[in-house]
């Protein structure tokens, strides 16, 4: 890869990482809307779904971890990393071989990867708390999962085909 190529590679991931950084922060100053705890639209993964359309999945996993991890220390706590961490890992492993093997839109990619986000919480809950008891929540956020993750796929498979026709 040239040093020319390479520069533009880090620079647009950079740009994705900051964005993803801003969208987390704008989350969690907003208000919720459905009065349900742990439910929110996780804007960021607008930026995740469509660094996995457009740049791969090592670029995806880069700024999705990175992502967890900072806003996690800026806006979270220890609780809040281990609950991102467990969501953003799942997620990204069903997404990357729902990508990989063609199984799926960007939508149905980003539907997949809010509901795996949903279920990879539940079981850190699970771990951390020591019961299946908040396996009862699983139908809430499943349907959560599945109603943000199309609005954030359809966003991201827009934005991608911009990007594509914009040559970026």
């Amino acid at each position: 890869m040239k040093n020319s190529t390479r520069l533009r590679r880090m620079t647009t991931l950079s740009l994705l990482f900051a964005l993803a950084m801003i969208f987390s922060f704008v989350e969690s100053r907003l208000p919720t809307f459905i009065p349900i705890p742990g439910v929110k639209l996780g804007l960021c993964n607008v930026v995740i779904i469509f660094t996995l359309l457009s740049l791969g999945a090592p670029s995806a996993i880069a700024v999705s971890l990175l992502r967890v991890l900072l806003s996690s220390i800026l806006f979270g706590n220890a609780a809040a990393f281990f609950y991102s961490l467990a969501g953003a890992i799942l997620s990204l492993a069903v997404m990357i071989l729902s990508k990989h093997f063609r199984l799926f839109s960007a939508v149905g990619i980003s539907v997949l990867g809010g509901v795996m986000h949903n279920i990879g919480q539940l079981l850190m809950a699970w771990i951390l708390l020591g019961t299946a008891g908040v396996m009862y929540y699983l139908p809430v956020l499943l349907i959560a999962g599945t109603v943000a993750g199309a609005l954030i796929g359809l966003l991201a498979a827009y934005l991608s085909k911009r990007a594509e026709s914009l040559k970026l």
